[in-house]
């Protein structure tokens, strides 16, 4: 019975709270403080009771029925000036927008504390609607914008830039600047857009400013970085005495940088926020200064590694690093030793006395042939191309002397000896000389068949050398020797079987290529 009673007075009860409420409220939205009035909320009140009241209108009767009437058709007289609250209650009105309102009703308008909604029902702004929402749309897209700026300058509170220590250099460099980058091209585009806005106007000198704001901080960031490439590169370069005793003029256009950047780097170290650092107008001057000097000494150690080169081209099979490397340490020849491959194909290294004079050049199997005439780097002052040219020459001098070595030892040693006593690659090109000298004399006498057993023979003595216990090199230097041997017999017995009987003969001059 009780719930029965609760349920059929709950649209009673739901009528007083409305009526209740908007009897409170309705005098302060009229004449209450103007900046007071929440919009939002008086249009979401006046609209759940307007819902709200036309249900109760279907379940009351009687005099709840009359008050609840009287309450909708309150709410249907305020909802009217629900358009023109929203309009004056826009929070991106400013007074150049309430100059233009006054100017259009012909009546001082301003929605201070002093001001309400009766003061403006009484001045007649109803009427006036259509202008004061249209200027009040404008605010809105103004303060849209305003907003916007606000944000993007607030985007960049608490953005630094960071660094670490460059190994043993005593200074830093700039790292993780992704994000940086990444927020300031973000603004650029949308300040860009700003600037394209019909609505700019009183933010267009802001706006500028904020945008060469943020070119100049691209700027910076873009000589900055170009600046630490350089400096990245070249710093290792002239850190060595050798390379600045080189290069004297280079040297000391890359000081003059690298002071710049370790100063550049000691105040990153003190202030590091994006802004503030970029705000600085002569640190770009400074970076531009420091990247054209860079630019300068790039070009004068390109010019400076060119100018090697032509006096060494062996020099073109290095790279700039590799040969930095070497010219780096020119009191030290043996630092050459790592590129020797590269300058040098068959050498895989030289063999350096304890006065760094060179003795002997040494293969990629180990193989050592002494040089007959010895060097030492020390007489070449520093310049290595002039001791690396002299290297040249004393292996061309080793190579020819020990090849007439052994053409002539040869003749007068058992063949199975001379194989073990000279290097490879002599062994292999006398081995071929003494073939051609044979099967030229065979030609002539008309003995090719008996040159071609003679071959066999010798073959089978190397064969047999193979089987016994032999070094690595040697058994490297026999296998070579019988493939060519195989070659030289069996090309022999083919010029016996067609009867090749003058050396002219195209069947063994084609051979000779």
């Amino acid at each position: 019975l009780l719930a029965d009673i609760s349920r059929s007075f709950e649209p009673t009860a739901t009528l007083w709270r409305m009526a209740g409420q908007l009897s409170r409220n309705l005098p302060e939205w009229m004449d209450g403080p103007f900046p007071e009035i929440d919009a939002e909320a008086v249009s979401a009140d006046v609209d759940k009771w307007w819902r709200g009241s036309a249900k109760l209108l279907k379940q009351l009767s009687g005099e709840p029925l009359q008050v609840a009437e009287t309450v909708r058709q309150q709410l249907q007289d305020f909802q009217q000036h629900i358009p023109l609250i929203a309009a004056l209650r826009n929070p991106g009105l400013r007074d150049r927008h309430w100059d233009k309102i006054s100017a259009a009703v012909g009546v001082p308008v301003k929605a201070d504390a002093g001001f309400s909604l009766s003061r403006a029902l009484q001045i007649n702004l109803p009427a006036h609607l259509a202008t004061i929402e249209e200027v009040s749309e404008y605010a809105s897209k103004e303060f849209s914008l305003e907003k916007t700026l606000d944000k993007m300058q607030a985007d960049w509170a608490g953005v630094h830039f960071d660094s670490m220590p460059w190994r043993s250099s005593g200074s830093s460099i700039l790292r993780g600047v992704d994000d940086i980058q990444q927020l300031l091209d973000d603004q650029v585009v949308k300040t860009q857009a700003m600037r394209a806005s019909p609505y700019i106007g009183p933010f267009e000198e802001g706006v500028k400013a904020w945008e060469s704001k943020l070119n100049q901080t691209q700027d910076i960031m873009d000589e900055w970085l170009k600046c630490q490439q350089g400096w990245l590169y070249l710093e290792p370069i002239f850190g060595s005495e050798d390379i600045q005793q080189q290069m004297p003029n280079e040297g000391r256009k890359f000081k003059a940088v690298d002071a710049n950047w370790r100063r550049l780097m000691e105040r990153l170290a003190k202030q590091s926020e994006v802004l503030i650092v970029t705000a600085d107008e002569e640190l770009l001057k400074t970076l531009k200064e420091s990247n054209k000097l860079l630019e300068q000494v790039q070009k004068g150690l390109a010019d400076y590694l060119e100018t090697k080169r032509l006096a060494f081209p062996r020099f073109y099979f290095l790279s700039n690093d590799e040969l930095l490397e070497i010219l780096s340490e020119t009191k030290d020849p043996s630092r050459v030793q790592p590129y020797l491959r590269k300058i040098f194909e068959g050498i895989n290294g030289l063999q350096f006395g304890a006065d760094l004079e060179v003795s002997a050049m040494i293969s990629e199997e180990g193989e050592k042939v002494p040089f007959v005439k010895p060097f030492n780097p020390a007489a070449a002052n520093g310049a290595v191309e002039k001791w690396l040219i002299e290297c040249e020459a004393a292996m061309r001098d080793t190579v020819k002397v020990t090849t007439k070595q052994s053409f002539d030892a040869y003749s007068n040693t058992p063949r199975d000896q001379w194989m073990g006593s000279w290097p490879g690659q002599v062994v292999l090109a006398v081995n071929c000389i003494y073939w051609t000298a044979g099967a030229a004399a065979a030609i002539v006498r008309g003995t090719l068949g008996e040159y071609a057993s003679q071959l066999t023979q010798q073959l089978l003595q190397v064969v047999n050398r193979v089987r016994g216990e032999l070094s690595k090199l040697e058994r490297k230097t026999l296998s070579a020797l019988i493939v060519i041997d195989v070659h030289a017999r069996d090309v022999t017995a083919e010029l016996a079987r067609q009867g090749v009987a003058s050396e002219t003969d195209f069947e063994y001059v084609s051979q000779l290529r």
